[in-house]
């Protein structure tokens, strides 16, 4: 091909024997036998190995050379002897007898291997890491990345998108996380801001006239870091559409999601037909919008129960009485577990926050009855109407938590997981898609007990619009959505609300006056009084999607160089400090607070 390589290293086969070739590479691995030297030469497609004798000229530098120096070789290729081969590898019959080697950049020591898969600590993976991606499986899911991407791009056009590129210095707007603002120089004492989402571009897309818009879009947001979500930038496929109604917004997600997950998956099971959940569906059977339907476990409301005068639990009885609801997990069929195993999920229920998470056997001897430290505080009718609401059977196992409904939300949904996780009922060879649907448009702020949007600010309200009651906020529903995938939510999305009227009033509901929503939004406001479609849209984040389908835990595995757990760049060493010169052209004057 060129000077530096006639073929790449996972190319040459046995069919090339006796063939003069030049590799170039990574010097992998190394293997010293004395009078041989073996070399693991490694590039972006795979491993050919490389042989030397010791009366060869260039042994000697092979012997003193480091891992990880860029080498290039010229030889010829023989076949391995037998029971020498490695068959896991395309080059695996094969290797190169060494006859002249060029030496193109040496290494210092290495902070970290690159050969093997060691866990490495964050901070040393991420400042070097450059190295860190060289490993087998960074590497993989680096490509995985790009081959996504692709073909994410290559459907869209199919399904008739057209692709754009929308504005990354833009003004400030409050949708849910802080923004990156970037000073302006030519505009003193005002500030740009990165778009948190192309939101209000991709709706002005569809008021100028286009019909299907899609961008891989980056977006920016200044919050914190967690396992599904980078802090400081991400990616994301950024879809609208003119004209539609929320089916039709699924049914492109749907063909999209099933098509990419059956070409990108290894062995497993996609749901053709994503399941529609109601919102308060989904935080009653779930404890949460982000469901892991791989999981069977169920959670019921037994509130009910604890208003009998046959139920002698008292502690939970005088919650209810105050407000408190209980809510409940069925394991089926497990009262041949040892105490143990019910004692360990109460202590770690405890660990997470929680009370604790009282539990009992169904039994039947001489009748119904409760096994369990709390068993003989229930009647035998009373655990009658528990089976009844649980679909419960004898044999089966009771878990209830008592409090606040958000608390025991919470507790149940981590505990759901953490008893299939135990009972090993998640079937890990599956892909199991859901809508969340009908969220409430507003919620009240627990800490201020104010009116605020629950999601989009610019969704719109379902129902009829000339009966809604803007006196019950809270009662107010939307059409926006959720999509979710195994317990990972990849996306919010909604229908829009095109009517500026209508988005005046929802505003003044969540504490906007008129002239703060205009401020805000002027841009939106003026296009919208111009004649607006009907449209919606989504936005599945691109690096959730990749960490499913890589079956990684955390994003920053499928990230070429993303931010450690502070928003630093250890690599870049960003942010950094700039020089008062460029702070002067800038206006800006800093003051450092101690903390």
């Amino acid at each position: 091909m060129n000077k530096y390589r006639t073929h790449n290293c996972s190319e040459l086969t046995e069919k090339d024997k006796d063939k003069i070739v030049t590799l170039s590479g990574w010097v992998h691995r190394k293997r010293d036998h004395g009078n041989l030297l073996f070399i693991d030469l490694r590039d972006h497609f795979g491993l050919t190995q490389c042989v030397i004798e010791n009366k060869n000229k260039f042994f000697s530098i092979l012997e003193k050379i480091k891992p990880e120096s860029v080498i290039t070789v010229t030889g010829k290729v023989i076949l391995r002897e037998k029971g020498t081969e490695n068959l896991d590898l395309t080059t695996g019959k094969i290797e190169i007898s060494i006859q002249s080697i060029l030496v193109l950049s040496n290494s210092k020591d290495l902070p970290m291997p690159v050969f093997g898969e060691q866990d490495y600590p964050e901070d040393i993976r991420l400042k070097y890491r450059f190295l860190d991606l060289r490993r087998e499986e960074m590497h993989k899911n680096i490509i995985l990345r790009s081959n996504v991407i692709s073909f994410i791009r290559s459907e869209m056009l199919k399904l008739g998108f057209l692709e754009f590129q929308t504005p990354i210095l833009t003004s400030s707007s409050p949708e849910g996380a802080r923004d990156f603002l970037v000073p302006s120089r030519l505009n003193p004492g005002k500030f740009y801001a990165l778009p948190q989402a192309p939101q209000q571009f991709k709706q002005l897309v569809m008021v100028s006239g286009f019909d299907k818009y899609f961008q891989i879009a980056p977006c920016f947001r200044d919050e914190d870091a967690r396992a599904d979500r980078s802090p400081g930038e991400f990616y994301q496929l950024d879809i609208e559409m003119s004209f539609v109604e929320q089916e039709n917004v699924f049914k492109v997600v749907e063909t999209l999601m099933v098509n990419l997950f059956k070409k990108f998956s290894i062995n497993k099971n996609i749901n053709n037909k994503f399941p529609r959940i109601p919102y308060k569906e989904a935080m009653l059977k779930y404890g949460t919008d982000k469901p892991d339907l791989r999981n069977p476990l169920i959670i019921n409301d037994i509130s009910s129960v604890f208003f009998r005068d046959d139920v002698k639990f008292d502690i939970f009885k005088n919650l209810v009485k105050k407000g408190s609801v209980v809510r409940c997990i069925v394991t089926k069929k497990t009262n041949d577990k040892p105490r143990s195993f019910f004692d360990n999920i109460d202590k770690w229920a405890k660990e997470q926050g929680a009370s604790g998470l009282a539990y009992f056997t169904i039994e039947n001897t001489k009748g119904i009855s409760g096994k369990g430290p709390v068993g003989k505080f229930f009647s035998e009718d009373s655990l009658k109407e528990v089976m009844k609401i649980c679909n419960a059977e004898v044999g089966d196992s009771i878990f209830m938590a008592c409090g606040k409904i958000n608390e025991v939300e919470r507790i149940l949904s981590i505990s759901r997981d953490k008893i299939a996780n135990d009972l090993k009922l998640i079937k890990n060879d599956q892909f199991n898609f859901c809508w969340i649907i009908d969220y409430p448009m507003f919620e009240l702020d627990e800490q201020t007990k104010k009116i605020k949007f629950s999601h989009n600010p610019f969704s719109m309200p379902q129902g009829d619009l000339n009966k809604l009651d803007f006196s019950k906020p809270l009662d107010i529903k939307a059409y926006q959505y959720d999509i979710v995938c195994n317990g990972v939510e990849l996306s919010s999305g909604a229908i829009r609300n095109h009517i500026p009227d209508l988005m005046y009033k929802l505003f003044s509901l969540a504490g906007y006056d008129k002239s703060q929503v205009e401020s805000k939004f002027s841009g939106m406001i003026n296009a919208l009084s111009y004649g607006a479609p009907p449209h919606g849209g989504i936005a599945p984040g691109i690096d959730r999607i990749v960490m499913l389908l890589a079956n990684e835990k955390n994003i920053r595995e499928v990230t070429l160089f993303p931010m450690n757990q502070n928003a630093q760049d250890l690599m870049m060493n960003a942010p950094s400090k700039v020089d008062s010169k460029q702070l002067k052209e800038l206006s800006i004057k800093t003051e450092i607070k101690k903390i």
